[in-house]
């Protein structure tokens, strides 16, 4: 499953997002997304966990949590097409 994780601070690195969620099992990938031309981290990111249960127990366990002074937004992410076709 794909879980996206909104309201990051900008100095987390993926090592720390993926250090945040591997205590709930096994993460394949854990990126910040950060400006192309910049380098600087755009606050949010996305992590990759192989099975649907532990990531659900991330989801729950993570979202609303206050991380580094941040409260953290965590769900399944949407493809893009879906998120797009909410705000018209």
């Amino acid at each position: 499953m794909r879980i996206y994780v909104g309201n990051l601070k900008y100095s987390v690195t993926d090592e720390q997002l993926r250090d945040m969620f591997s205590e709930f099992g096994e993460v394949t990938t854990a990126d910040v997304i950060k400006d192309k031309f910049s380098g600087q981290s755009k606050g949010f990111g996305f992590v990759d966990m192989p099975n649907d249960a532990d990531a659900g127990d991330a989801i729950q366990a993570l979202h609303d949590t206050m991380q580094d002074g941040r409260k953290l937004t965590v769900n399944e992410a949407r493809p893009r097409g879906e998120r797009a076709a909410k705000r018209y």
